[in-house]
């Protein structure tokens, strides 16, 4: 099983980032245009649609684990050719939020059960895009008047 990990601190409190990560209005702000559709039930149906080059690309899975505002875990199927919709070959999302100086430590574990031959992408904290994304959108929203 492959596994990565990518850490981010937000400069905002965990319910300000717990919202960019699950309220489809957000979500699509920094996950490249993707509509979000589930309930957040444990068990029910997950599924990011988004179009790509003039098509439309979707993955989906089950919400794993809901835990506001600190742990969130799903499953995700993500189609290509030659690749069936069989349990092994979906991989697992996983977030987790904490406290960090006033602000909130983000990190994301990909677990994936597929090969994936010359993938040597490293772990880290490197520029990222969605992770820049999340981060940017994130830390806009971190204060509301009156606060």
């Amino acid at each position: 099983m492959r596994i990565s990990t990518s850490r981010v601190r937000i400069a905002a409190p965990r319910q300000t980032v717990w919202a960019v990560l699950t309220d489809p209005i957000y979500v699509k702000q920094w996950q490249y245009g993707s509509v979000l559709s589930t309930d957040w039930s444990v068990g029910s149906p997950i599924r990011f649609t988004s179009e790509w080059e003039g098509h439309t690309v979707e993955q989906w899975g089950t919400v794993l684990l809901v835990d506001p505002p600190a742990r969130l875990r799903y499953s995700l199927f993500a189609p290509r050719p030659g690749l069936a919709d069989q349990p092994e070959n979906y991989f697992t999302m996983i977030y987790s939020l904490e406290d960090d100086g006033g602000g909130t430590m983000v990190t994301i574990t990909q677990q994936d059960p597929r090969e994936a031959p010359g993938d040597d992408s490293p772990d880290g904290d490197g520029e990222n895009p969605v992770l820049a994304g999340l981060k940017r959108l994130a830390e806009s929203l971190r204060t509301t008047p009156g606060d």
